[in-house]
């Protein structure tokens, strides 16, 4: 199939293929469209979705690691209304990711280990 153009949907950018004379010599057409001609779509990054697809495929076991670790913390980040970023530019993003990534750790580490117990790990000053 020859390549016919690229169009935006859902904003996803996506390559139409198609191969107009060989559809319309084709026999079995009616089993396979209804138009004129077969169009298939893309898209633009299929190759890497395929690639990472592969890759899980290959290794599941990695995937359920992963949900074990990563999920939690990004699904009760979000849970907690940091489902979006409030400032603008990557140095202001990065600072408000922090922030929201310690106030996880500080709720985690009190929920575990107790007030009295992290309260006691803290150095102590004079």
């Amino acid at each position: 199939m020859t390549p016919g153009y690229s169009d935006e949907c859902r904003g996803k950018a996506r390559d139409y293929y198609y191969n107009v004379a060989a559809c319309g010599a084709c026999a079995q057409r009616t089993q396979c469209t209804t138009a004129k001609h077969r169009k298939i779509s893309r898209l633009e990054n299929e190759a890497v979705v395929e690639r990472q697809a592969t890759r899980v495929a290959a290794k599941p076991e990695i995937v359920a690691e992963r949900k074990t670790i990563v999920e939690h913390v990004f699904g009760t980040l979000r849970l907690g209304g940091h489902d979006e970023f409030l400032c603008r530019g990557l140095e202001m993003v990065r600072a408000e990711f922090s922030l929201s990534a310690l106030s996880y750790n500080l709720r985690r580490a009190l929920n575990v280990l107790g007030v009295e117990k992290l309260l006691a790990g803290l150095p102590v000053r004079a």
